[in-house]
């Protein structure tokens, strides 16, 4: 995505950065907190950087 949340947290989480980008559009889509998660984890990785 645009700032670079999903390859960070996949890197951190072993996991597939492109799995952590399905699960935030299908928590935009279905629930509406993927955005909001998303910037926390982006705010996370200023802070930690």
């Amino acid at each position: 995505m645009i700032l670079g949340v999903s390859d960070w947290l996949g890197s951190k989480m072993g996991i597939d950065a492109t799995v952590i980008r399905i699960a935030f559009v299908i928590g935009v889509l279905f629930f509406g907190v993927g955005l909001g998660i998303y910037l926390i984890l982006w705010l996370v990785k200023i802070i930690t950087s």
